[in-house]
């Protein structure tokens, strides 16, 4: 699936994933590729993405905001004070703060 994760600065990441865990309103969920349509408020907390390699992602280009996970490298992070997420057609949009 698709992600794109967009700030009021910049669109801070955009690529296909395995997976991305979000922190919503009532506990984190995550979506995984063919995910049923849907859109949710996210409050504070961390975006997990689940990447299936790295090769092709420039940290350059992450503004210093998205991290690897040092527990696994496959895992990169962002904290979010709030946000909007939206997922159709097997592409995820997350508009965070």
């Amino acid at each position: 699936m698709f992600l794109e994760i967009v700030t009021p600065e910049a669109i801070l990441f955009s690529s296909d994933v395995d997976s991305v865990t979000v922190p919503g309103i009532d506990g984190d969920f995550q979506m995984l590729n063919n995910h049923a349509p849907i859109v949710s408020i996210l409050d504070k907390g961390t975006v997990k993405i689940h990447v299936h390699t790295q090769n092709h992602l420039s940290f350059d280009d992450l503004h210093g905001s998205i991290e690897k996970l040092p527990a696994d490298d496959k895992v990169l992070t962002l904290d979010i004070k709030s946000g909007t997420i939206e997922m159709k057609d097997n592409k995820v949009i997350i508009l965070a703060d």
